[in-house]
This record gives C-alpha cells, sequence and structure tokens, in this order.
C-alpha cells in the first residue's frame, strides 16, 4: 500500500512539472526542443493518412449499408465479439413478395406468371447483392478498421509517450539552465569580508552545493536525452510503416473495385436475361387492358434528339401512357382556334402521324394548342402555321 501510494505521488509530480513545462511552451515563456524535419513530415503524413482512412471507412459503410440502425447493430455485435446475424437483402425481400403475390393473383395469368420471372430476377439481384456486401466487407472494410483500431492506436500511444520525452526533456534542460545561473550568481558575489567569516563559509558552502545541483541536473538531462532519443527513434519507425500501410490499402481498393465491377456486370446481365423474358410475352399487355381500347406506342425518338430517353407510350386508359381518341378521326378543317384558352407548347419527343387527323412533331419546336369541347384530354388540337391537328399531350410542355 505504502509503495502504490508512493508511486502515485511520484506519478502525480511527473504529471504537475510536464503540465506546468506544456502550460509555459504554450505561453512562450519556455524553450521548446523541436523535432527533427523528417519526424515532423512523417507525423503530418501519418495524421492525413488516419483523417482520409476515418472517412473512406465511414462513408463506404454507409454506401454499403445505408440504414443506420442495421449499422449501429452491427457494430455492437463485433464489440461484443459475436457473429452479425444474416440479414434479407432488399432485392431478395422484394422476389419473396412477388413470388407470394403471385400465388394469390394465380400464377397461370399473364400478370402472375410475370411476377413469378421478375420475383425469381429479383432475388438473385438481392442475392448478388449478398455476396457483394460481404466481399467488401472482408477485402476492404476489415483491413481499413485494422489500420484504425490496431496500427494507428500503437502509433498514437508511441507518441504520445514521445511527447511526454519531450516534455521531461525541456524540464531537465530548464532546470540545468536555472542551477548554472544560480551557481553562477553565488560564485560572483561571495561576502569575503574578514569581520563576517560565518558569511563567507555559508556563500562558500552555497556555491558547492549549486555546484552539486548543476551536476545532478545534467546528468538528468542525459537520461532524458537518451530516453528522447530511443523513442523518437521507435516512433520514426512506426511512422516509416505508413507507406506499406498505403501498399496494403492501395491492393485492398483494387479488390473493392472488382467486387464493385462483378456485382454491376452480374446485375447487368440479370436484368438484359430478364427483359428477354418478358419479351417471350409480347401479348401479355393486351391481355390485361380494356378490350374496348387499343394500346399503340408512337415511333421511337430519335436518338440526336433525346438520347437515352424512350417516348411515352400511346397506351389503353388502364395502362400507363395516353389513350388513341375514342372518337374517331377528327375532322380538322371544321375545327377553330378559339379566342381565348390557346397556349404555346414546347414540343419533348419527335412524333409521326398516325393518321390525317394527327400533326406530326418535331423536338423542340414551339407550337399553338388547345382543346374543343368533347376531345379526349390526353390530346390537343395543336397548329403550326396553316397545319393543323391532334397532338399527344405527354410530347408537349405547355408554356404560358
Amino acid at each position: 500500500m505504502d509503495f502504490n501510494l508512493k508511486k502515485l505521488t511520484s506519478d502525480a509530480g511527473v504529471f504537475f512539472t510536464r503540465a506546468v513545462q506544456f502550460t509555459e511552451e504554450r505561453l512562450g515563456s519556455a524553450e521548446k526542443t523541436e523535432l527533427d524535419a523528417h519526424l515532423e513530415n512523417l507525423i503530418a503524413r501519418a495524421d492525413c493518412t488516419k483523417n482520409w482512412t476515418e472517412k473512406i471507412f465511414r462513408q463506404t459503410e454507409v454506401l454499403l449499408q445505408p440504414n443506420p440502425s442495421a449499422r449501429i447493430e452491427e457494430f455492437f455485435y463485433e464489440k461484443l465479439d459475436k457473429k452479425i446475424p444474416s440479414r434479407t437483402t432488399n432485392g431478395e425481400l422484394l422476389g419473396q413478395y412477388m413470388l407470394d403475390a403471385a400465388k394469390d393473383f394465380g400464377p397461370g395469368t399473364p400478370y402472375g406468371s410475370t411476377l413469378i420471372t421478375v420475383g425469381e430476377y429479383q432475388s438473385r439481384l438481392g442475392g448478388a447483392e449478398r455476396e457483394f456486401l460481404q466481399t467488401s466487407a472482408i477485402n476492404f472494410l476489415t483491413p481499413l478498421r485494422n489500420f484504425l483500431e490496431g496500427d494507428w492506436r500503437t502509433i498514437s500511444k508511441e507518441r504520445r509517450l514521445l511527447e511526454n520525452r519531450r516534455l521531461d526533456l525541456d524540464i531537465c534542460k530548464a532546470r540545468v539552465k536555472k542551477a548554472k545561473q544560480a551557481e553562477a550568481k553565488a560564485a560572483a558575489e561571495p561576502d569575503f569580508q574578514e569581520t563576517r567569516p560565518r558569511n563567507y563559509v555559508l556563500s562558500a558552502s552555497a556555491s558547492a552545493l549549486w555546484s552539486e545541483e548543476v551536476d545532478k541536473a545534467e546528468q538528468e538531462l542525459r537520461v532524458a536525452q537518451t530516453e528522447f532519443d530511443r523513442q523518437a527513434e521507435v516512433t520514426r519507425l512506426l511512422l516509416e510503416g505508413i507507406s506499406s500501410t498505403h501498399v496494403n490499402h492501395l491492393r485492398c481498393l483494387h479488390e473493392f473495385v472488382e467486387a464493385q465491377a462483378t456485382y454491376y456486370a452480374q446485375c447487368h446481365q440479370y436484368m438484359q436475361d430478364l427483359q428477354k423474358e418478358l419479351s417471350r410475352y409480347p401479348n401479355s399487355f393486351a391481355s390485361n387492358a380494356n378490350p374496348s381500347t387499343s394500346a399503340t406506342c408512337p415511333s421511337p425518338v430519335s436518338s440526336a434528339t433525346l438520347p437515352g430517353v424512350s417516348p411515352p407510350c400511346l397506351a389503353s386508359t388502364s395502362t400507363p401512357g395516353i389513350a388513341r381518341d375514342p372518337s374517331g378521326p377528327l375532322k380538322i378543317l371544321d375545327v377553330q382556334q378559339p379566342s381565348t384558352g390557346h397556349r404555346k407548347a414546347k414540343v419533348l419527343y419527335d412524333y409521326d402521324a398516325h393518321d390525317t387527323s394527327e400533326l406530326s412533331l418535331l423536338a423542340d419546336e414551339l407550337i399553338t394548342v388547345y382543346t374543343v369541347p368533347g376531345m379526349d384530354p390526353d390530346w390537343l388540337v395543336g397548329e403550326r402555321g396553316n397545319q393543323k391537328g391532334k397532338v399527344p399531350v405527354t410530347y408537349l410542355e405547355l408554356l404560358s
């Protein structure tokens, strides 16, 4: 108990002297031993590596698992050193819902059979996602976490030790400086008055005491310098290992990109296969549509007009798109532009007229449009100069 108390008292004294030295350095009233330029560069590089590795690690976690609650759950499982339970991916869950829905709607119906096909491919996409998450966690996240929780903690510990050794060294330097100043002052002002021999003896004794104090302080300084140099070498070797850390993280980054490429290639292949499967049933839409209306689709949009965007289909009223006007061919010559209610519109896509009642359109041109009583709401009457005809609303952007 006495030993522990003495050690505690000693540690408290060391901590206090270090705190005083650190504060005086901050205030500029004490000298500070500067590290060599090479070590300073290594420290700056290590700090940069730690900061960016931490940011990349956190954002990769968000990319792989957007759900914060799931991330917190996984964090606790890792801290408790327990296996993380298997979690169903969104794609697998969607696929299962589609398969269950197909059972209720009837596997023999067009909608039910299509749900089965799409559900199976959604499950495959979910399986590919699961494999990608597992591969990325092992090959990319784990090495980054090991660096932050292993190597970096060791480096930080040795850097704190180096800082303490530097403070001890500067404390010893300050002590030697003060002892030498006191020794010089005692030697420069002795009392040699014969009438006061007692003062002479005291002055000589004080000079000898300060000389002993200087010797003791210099001995402590040599020890502190040796310990500082040894700790600086240990810290330097650890910091130089950051280069090998970069090499390791570079390899992990390549593996992460490879896993991403494999995952997206699988998804692309699955979607192509799914499109081929669905193309085998071209009449499935018509069988589910309202038999009183027909579904047609305008001509494809010119790739020069709007690359990568397909025009909306002119479908039945029970499917997305717009309906063909069931009133039959419109007698364009009998339609007169109203005095009010007409507007300017910008054409979004090319459109080829299907009969004489319709007006062909070119993307980006401006036309005048208006409606007439009894006309299908998915259509407007469009005018361009002397030309007049029906135009689909979904191909237009009304301007005024």
